[in-house]
């Protein structure tokens, strides 16, 4: 056992990056995993990392115990999740990052506690893309690329964003019929949370300078803002599809310009690691893909 703890803490630091990053995935101290690696290294009387004060590298004995340790790790990790599977209930908490999302998003998210009534589920919102092993979250959503190599991915489903007003707005401002038109507009933008810049719209090949272009009215880094601002006629806003699809479908809201904005947004679970899932992410992850997609589309379908 000793020799399969001190093979899984090798991985983790190698998937991390550094001692004290593993440590918050494995709940020990940066001290305690040091003094694993250490042990590990003179065990097989090889240096495994390269160490100075500010990174950590695999030397060419390291390279090849992670290339023959990873898969055992993996099926260690697959047997432990069939393993919880065949007994049914999770337990512990589960720990997500997720975006700023609407009721139909936390629909989703309560009919996974009601599966599992004995797992703690903690959402954490925010727009920030967080650091998932620094900050010590189990999994998290994210729309668009991902960039993080330490990360594993599975696609959810995607999206799109739709132009809408009221129709008290258009009433008074005009209904815009091309793009050129919304120059005249008073526009509704959304600030992303990481980069601090004013997402641009899908406004066709020339979308960064049309949206350049675009009369700014309010800024907000919250689209429940954004469709508020929109319901009560103060201009036009590009939000998710599935933040409008309740006040499209009533009339509250019209869709604008819809063939000259086509576009589609990809909503991804991620987790940290080179193992598969544990039970609990693997369980969450897993619902997601089978009930996320409806909502995605706009479509108020019952989670399973």
């Amino acid at each position: 056992m000793d020799k399969l703890a001190g093979l899984s803490v090798f991985v983790q630091v190698a998937d991390s990056g550094s001692y004290a990053a593993a440590a918050r995935v494995l709940g020990l101290t940066a001290s305690a995993v040091g003094k694993t690696i250490l042990r590990l290294e003179e065990r097989l009387e090889v240096r495994l990392f390269h160490r100075n004060t500010r990174s950590l590298s695999l030397t060419a004995d390291g390279m090849r115990l992670l290339e023959r340790g990873r898969p055992i790790m993996e099926a260690v990790a697959a047997a432990e999740r069939e393993i919880a599977e065949s007994r049914g209930a999770l337990r512990g908490q589960l720990r997500v990052s997720v975006p700023l999302v609407g009721r139909s998003w936390n629909r989703v998210f309560l009919a996974f506690m009601a599966a599992h009534p004995e797992l703690e589920l903690e959402l954490i919102y925010t727009n920030r893309l967080v650091d998932m092993v620094e900050e010590g979250f189990d999994a998290a959503l994210r729309i668009g690329m991902l960039k993080d190599s330490r990360l594993r991915m599975r696609r959810l489903g995607s999206f799109r964003l739709v132009l809408v007003a009221s129709p008290g707005y258009l009433d008074r401002s005009g209904i815009p019929v091309t793009l050129d038109d919304l120059d005249r507009h008073d526009c509704l933008r959304s600030r992303n949370a990481s980069t601090c810049q004013l997402d641009g719209w899908p406004l066709g090949p020339d979308h960064a300078r049309r949206s350049a272009r675009l009369r700014t009215r309010c800024i907000a880094d919250h689209d429940g803002m954004l469709l508020t601002a929109s319901l009560g006629g103060a201009g036009i806003a590009c939000i998710p599809e599935f933040w409008a699809c309740e006040p499209i479908r009533t009339g509250d809201l019209r869709v604008l310009l819809a063939e000259e904005t086509v576009n589609r947004r990809e909503v991804a679970a991620v987790w940290p690691g080179g193992q598969v899932a544990c039970p609990k992410v693997a369980a969450f992850v897993g619902f997601l893909a089978k009930n996320l997609p409806p909502v995605l589309a706009g479509s108020e379908a019952a989670p399973a």
